[in-house]
């Protein structure tokens, strides 16, 4: 696949990704309008009273019985889609200068040494993509760890850490960078600052709602008491489905998430080594940052899936299996090394 094929595929799978989120979030409200906000079905009724379904649906021949009254205007459907588009629209239009803020980055300071050399680095390697220049970024932290930012390559940012500056030379800098401006030039900074927003969205929309439930649950316990009869079975089942996303919701969206991220990581690996022609460059720098991977504590975990490795420390970040791999922003590195040497391997016996 090409740049620009890369780079078209990277614009679908955005709006792929939105779409579920789309669904995800109506589905959530509009459980809530169905179940909480207008009359609930008989059962569900019961459920909300007393925790518990005494009666048998299919008993008496009720188990197609319709509610008791219309929902209504679907109120929380129509304020979980605005709600997740506000999110998305605010974190597009003002993402980059939100995550830098966030890592307590600033900008490059010409008249350091090293951070000149930064500047200078992101130019070349910006040059070398084909993109206007990003801005250098320096934080203020010595973990050695790096980050692109932006929703479109004029408006994008690269950061990096203190840590990472001193311990690397410049042609590793330059493989760090590189990998950096893969992921501005493949669009996976949008990718990933859309999915920060909307995950961000349903947990918020699962949180209020859990809230809502419990509180209705209360008042309604306080109440009569008085247990209802009945409810279609597929009411029941609707109902089940919706309780147990309400509950998952957080998570599944996180795992959406983390899932796309380790994909792009080794794309943005093999584009970078490609913008370098040096692949042994970025190995050598992750093996750096491996050997003094510690926590990075200016950067948060809401910002993890933007850096070139996790900056829960190395831990995590080299965690293997089913449920680490499921769980892990980034795939090991260790992995990535050997794909890159791998990939230096071939091209020097192409030659």
């Amino acid at each position: 696949m090409n740049l620009y094929e890369q780079q078209a595929a990277n614009k679908r799978r955005t709006w792929a990704i939105v779409a579920v989120f789309v669904v995800f979030l109506a589905f959530l409200g509009l459980g809530f309008d169905a179940f909480i906000l207008g009359t609930p079905f008989p059962a569900v009724e019961e459920f909300l009273t007393t925790g518990s379904f005494r009666s048998d649906p299919y008993r008496d021949g009720i188990a197609d019985e319709e509610p008791r009254r219309p929902m209504g205007l679907p109120v929380a459907t129509l304020a979980a889609l605005l709600g997740g588009a506000l999110m998305s629209a605010v974190s597009f239009a003002n993402g980059p200068a939100m995550v830098l803020k966030a890592a307590r980055a600033r900008p490059a300071n010409p008249a350091s040494p090293a951070e000149n050399q930064l500047i200078h680095v992101v130019q070349e390697m910006a040059t070398a993509a084909g993109l206007p220049p990003p801005s250098a970024h320096v934080i203020p932290d010595p973990d050695a760890n790096a980050f692109a930012t932006g929703t479109r390559p004029s408006n994008s940012a690269v950061a990096v850490t203190e840590g990472l500056l001193k311990i690397l030379t410049r042609e590793e800098l330059q493989g760090v960078i590189a990998h950096e401006m893969s992921h501005i030039r493949n669009y996976d900074v949008r990718l990933m600052t859309i999915l920060a927003a909307l995950t961000g969205a349903v947990a918020l929309l699962s949180d209020w709602a859990g809230r809502s439930f419990r509180y209705g649950r209360t008042r309604r316990s306080g109440g009569s008491g008085e247990g209802k009869s009945g409810g279609g079975a597929a009411v029941l089942v609707l109902f089940a489905v919706w309780i147990i996303l309400l509950i998952l919701a957080p998570m599944l969206s996180q795992l959406l998430a983390l899932a796309v991220s380790r994909r792009r990581e080794y794309l943005a690996d093999a584009s970078g080594a490609e913008l370098t022609r040096n692949p042994i460059s970025l190995a050598l720098a992750l093996e750096k940052i491996e050997k003094e991977f510690q926590p990075t504590a200016s950067i948060n975990h809401g910002l993890a899936h933007l850096c070139i490795a996790d900056p829960k420390g190395a831990l995590m970040g080299e965690a293997e299996g089913f449920v680490a791999d499921l769980l892990a922003t980034h795939p090991p590195i260790s992995k990535r090394i050997a794909a890159l040497r791998e990939m230096a391997y071939q091209e020097s016996t192409a030659s």
